[in-house]
């Protein structure tokens, strides 16, 4: 491994971390980066879970210090999740190219649709629903998350965040630490099925990992007070290139050698 590459690791993974724990969709960087490096996308897929494993742990333990997870509501939501999650990677190790890189195209395309309409506007907490139960129909909808995230991931965390307020009607900052706790409970089981199947790559997972450490613990700490709209716009152009490298449109590849 060049050090530029792993360079490029190091760094992706810090802004990959810092946009995964304020919100999501930071996952879209690093399956296009193993991707652009050769990764076949079921290897990238699977490689990327062991950086998600250690931010998570990261940021989890630094929105404990500030005592905004309800650690209970997150454990009952994260085991439908998990079950899911297991489902879902099941679809995930198996799925042909061709049908990964559409699923990828068309999951980016509805995230940018989601951001260029600023979802902060409808995510709103529900004191109305807070201290209720939670619902069968919570239940099932973390159960059908837990799919999607085992099966691609990306994105995952806005599922989870519109699903915590809109279903258990958290306010955004205890939804964003219910979030990063569900993810880090799920996201091992799916691991493993990549790991069976021989789908990760593990010197790049790793050093991806130094990054998202560095990104976790600075965004748990902002705990998403700074820099939201500048990360929107960011998520925007980077969405709009993958979508346009996925689609064929352009190719970062040959743009990358027209720069050497």
């Amino acid at each position: 491994m060049s050090i530029t590459t792993a360079i490029a690791l190091i760094t992706s993974g810090l802004l990959v971390g810092f946009i995964n724990t304020l919100a999501g969709g930071g996952t879209i960087i690093s399956l296009s980066l193993f991707m652009f490096l050769g990764l076949p996308p079921a290897v990238a897929n699977g490689t990327n879970r062991i950086a998600v494993i250690i931010q998570n742990l990261v940021a989890v333990g630094n929105f404990r210090k500030q005592k905004i997870i309800d650690t209970d509501k997150g454990l009952k939501l994260a085991i439908p999740t998990t079950i899911g999650s297991i489902v879902g990677a099941s679809i995930g190790v198996n799925i042909n190219q061709h049908i990964f890189e559409i699923s990828f195209g068309i999951i980016m395309l509805l995230m940018l649709i989601m951001l260029i309409f600023k979802p902060e506007k409808w995510l709103k907490g529900n004191s109305a629903l807070t201290n209720k139960p939670i619902s069968v129909k919570s239940y099932l909808l973390f159960f059908l998350i837990g799919i999607y995230g085992g099966f691609l991931h990306v994105g995952v965390g806005y599922f989870i965040l519109a699903a915590a307020v809109l279903g258990s009607g958290l306010d955004l900052v205890k939804a964003n630490g219910i979030k990063n706790l569900i993810v880090l409970c799920y996201v091992p089981f799916s691991l493993v099925v990549f790991i069976l199947n021989d789908q990760v790559n593990w010197k790049y997972g790793l050093i991806h990992a130094i990054g998202n450490v560095i990104g976790a613990y600075v965004a748990s700490r902002w705990a998403i007070k700074y820099g939201s709209n500048f990360i929107r716009w960011i998520m925007i152009i980077l969405i709009t290139v993958s979508i346009a490298q996925t689609f064929g449109i352009v190719s970062l590849q040959s743009l990358a050698q027209i720069v050497k």
